[in-house]
């Protein structure tokens, strides 16, 4: 059974969240000394995180990126910050998701088990499904989280890489965007819908780093478009 990690500072909370997941079986670590989360995380090696923004001694935004630097283990934010901007920065940082408080327990618990899936079982990048794929020059290898492009490599998130298959299973097509949220989310009812914005652009910016400008469409009001053109003219000239 997976091992999950709550960080939340609010002893109610925490112990609701805790004994919810312990109903369906998973063994649960509440951090109760905030000023050792780091070696708790290194001790524990959890599969899963559940982590709060406000906390004594370390900002959750701050533990993100620790996290993201040791592991690309499911990082779940639970905060009361409610604003698009600090939703944004949660994701830009790595969290595969941004609960905002209050929220109804039980949909907590469906986003992690939704995690839990996309990572390590049916909805994951598993053995049998770690491909390379390569459009026009461009390599995406699931299995090391890359993406080559002439001589550069970019290191990918699980949703970058979700992303990114997409496009290139079906370069010049455009792909709704439910078509990504259920690719990425599962059930896109439980998805805000900037989330999938703030993932889209990690990607475009990753493409640009390498040179390739202009390869992610955005067909309004649709979804999206991979433009394999872009990669031609590149080489091109």
């Amino acid at each position: 059974m997976f091992n999950i990690m709550v960080i939340e500072d609010d002893k109610k909370l925490g112990r609701l969240i805790q004994e919810s997941l312990e109903r369906y079986g998973f063994p649960v670590f509440c951090i109760e000394d905030f000023k050792n989360i780091e070696s708790s995380f290194e001790k524990l090696a959890p599969d899963l995180v559940i982590l709060d923004i406000t906390l004594p001694y370390y900002d959750g935004f701050y533990l993100c990126r620790v996290f993201r630097r040791k592991s690309k283990l499911p990082l779940l934010i639970i905060s009361a910050r409610n604003s698009s901007a600090e939703q944004l920065l949660g994701l830009e940082l790595g969290a595969d998701d941004y609960i905002t408080k209050p929220f109804d327990i039980e949909i907590l618990i469906a986003k992690v088990k939704a995690a839990l899936r996309r990572a390590y079982g049916e909805y994951s990048d598993g053995v049998e499904e770690k491909r390379i794929l390569c459009v026009k020059g461009l390599s995406l290898d699931e299995g090391s989280f890359r993406l080559s492009y002439k001589d550069m490599t970019a290191e990918l998130s699980k949703n970058e890489i979700k992303i990114l298959r997409k496009f290139l299973e079906t370069p010049d097509k455009i792909i709704s965007r439910e078509e990504l949220l259920t690719e990425l989310w599962d059930d896109s009812a439980f998805v805000d819908d900037n989330t999938l914005t703030v993932n889209v652009t990690r990607v475009k910016r990753k493409l640009e780093q390498m040179g390739i400008e202009n390869a992610v469409r955005t067909i309004r009001g649709v979804g999206y478009l991979f433009d394999s053109s872009s990669m031609e003219e590149l080489q091109d000239e």
